[in-house]
Order: C-alpha cells, then structure tokens, then sequence
C-alpha cells in the first residue's frame, strides 16, 4: 500500500512540475512587449556625435608612439624586398636557367678617422648616416663583416676610377681603424692580408684593381694615409708597386699625364691626381709636380702593369 502512495504522489509532482514551466513559458507568449525593442526606437535613442575626428595633439602622439615602433629590416632583408620588388605582377614568370648575382670586381680600402671600432661600427648603424662599408678592420686585427659581398655597400661615393663611376656597385670596401695619422699596426694588416685573399681568390680580383679611397677621388678624399703599406700588399699581389732597385729615366717622350689617365686616375684635376699619386707612391705629396725621380717610379710601373 505503501508502495502505491509513493508512486501516485511522483506522478503528481511531474504533474505539477511541467504545468508550472508551461505557465511560465505561456506567459511570456502572452506579453511580447516586453522583450522586443522595435528599430525604430534603438536608431532614435541613438546618441551620434557631433565630431569623430581626434583632437590634432592626440594624433601627433600616435604618430610618435607609431614610429617608435616601425620595424627595422637588416640589410638582407631589404635586398630580398628589392628582389621581390624586380618581380612584375602583371607578367608571367617562369624562372630562367642561368643567371647570378653582383660580382666584387674591385677592392677599395679606407681608413676610418674616427675615434674606435666601436664608433664605425655603429656610424654605419645609424639610418641618417647614409654610409656603410663591407668590412670593419680594427687595430688588433679583429676583423667584422658588416654586408655580405654581394650586397652593394656605400662606401666610395662620388668620384671616377677608370671608366667607373659608380664603384659600390662593382667593390667590396674595408674600413681601417686609423686616424689618418698614425702608422697601421701589424696585426691589422696582418687580418687585412689575409682577407684580401680570400677576396681575390673568391672573385678573381685583378691585382690592379685594389685601390685606396683617394685614387678614386683625388682632391676629395685622401684615405688610406701616407702610412699606408702599400708595398708590403703588393708583394702579395694586392696592388701595384714599382721596383725601386731598377728605376730608368722616363724617355723624353713619356707623358706621365697620359700614363695617370691609363692607370684610371681622374685627369680633371691634375694637381690633385699629382698629389695622391706621391702621397701612396713616394709618401708625400708636395709640390704637386713631378720631379725627374718621380717620373721614373710613375714610367715603372707604366711599363710593368699598363
């Protein structure tokens, strides 16, 4: 009996259980203004603001903040962006077989006139500098790379050596750390030698073709120095230099302009072609005119490498 009771008094709880939630459920059905909004009344309760522009301060320093955050791309970076650049859209490509990339044809070495290594390496950094060089080599013979060679570096700038005027599309710069004023220590050189073998050896590099910075603009830049060894890097092949021991009066018919001119020197300013001449040959550079002597050592090396 007991039994029956419990299951009459479950069934009636259901019983009243669903009709409840029905009760419910009807009476919302049965007052729909309650939960509807039409759209009418959403777009006039609408408050629209008079002016959507930002005050002229706040977008200044937007501006500032947004600089500060633009991304810095390396240098290989922006080479495959050029390269990505060369690409036409509006063509069909299909990638041909054959074919490379910038090839050094020369070297040009520099020195530095600033204060450290550490003050070439960042000069080169800055974006408002617009100058770079391939290779930074400082007075202990530490030796940075700073592009890869085939990347055109900034480094000779305005000037003509030969037919050449733009020389960083066809060179590899090295930047000394030197004053200008000092001699050049021997582990310094001693990494330059041994960097400009592997650049000749790499590229072919002709032995004529490294040069200083001032023969290819005489009168603008007298970099490397009067201290630089110049023979001592001819002797291995980088560079030219004349035989000191069998030096013969130039013929009277030698024009030492003409032999300038053949070696690739700029002859629109002959005085200052004379001077970076004698300052690299003879380790001085006045008066800028040749003396019989120094018409000798020029007649040298006409006759050994032109």
């Amino acid at each position: 009996m007991l039994r029956v009771w419990l299951r009459w008094v479950g069934v009636c709880g259901l019983f009243v259980f669903v009709a409840c939630g029905t009760a419910k459920k009807t009476n919302v059905l049965q007052n729909p203004q309650a939960m509807v909004i039409t759209p009418v009344q959403s777009i006039e309760q609408a408050i629209v603001p008079s002016d959507t522009l930002l005050p002229t301060s706040t977008v200044t320093e937007q501006a500032k903040v947004s600089q500060s955050l633009q991304v810095v791309l390396s240098p290989e970076q922006l080479a495959w962006n050029m390269l990505q650049d060369g690409n036409h859209k509006q063509y069909d490509f299909a990638t041909a077989m054959h074919y490379d990339i910038r090839k050094p044809q020369f070297v040009m070495l520099h020195h530095t006139s600033q204060a450290s290594m550490a003050q070439t390496i960042r000069t080169f950094q800055l974006p408002h500098t617009k100058v770079s060089s391939h290779y930074v080599i400082g007075r202990d013979g530490r030796v940075v790379q700073m592009l890869n060679d085939y990347l055109r570096g900034w480094h000779a700038g305005r000037g003509k050596w030969g037919n050449i005027t733009d020389m960083n599309s066809v060179s590899i710069g090295i930047e000394l750390d030197n004053s200008g004023n000092e001699p050049f220590p021997d582990a310094q050189i001693n990494s330059l030698l041994q960097l400009l073998d592997t650049l000749k050896t790499k590229y072919a590099i002709p032995q004529k073709n490294f040069i200083g910075h001032s023969d290819f603009a005489p009168g603008r830049k007298d970099d490397p120095s009067m201290f630089f060894p110049w023979e001592r890097l001819a002797e291995r092949g980088f560079g030219i230099w004349f035989n000191a021991d069998h030096l013969v009066p130039a013929p009277a018919n030698f024009n030492p302009m003409d032999a300038l001119k053949l070696m690739g020197y700029d002859m629109n300013n002959p005085e200052a072609v004379i001077r970076v001449f004698k300052k690299k040959f003879l380790k001085r550079d006045l008066p800028a005119q040749l003396s019989d002597q120094e018409k000798a050592v020029l007649y040298d090396l006409y006759r050994k490498f032109y």
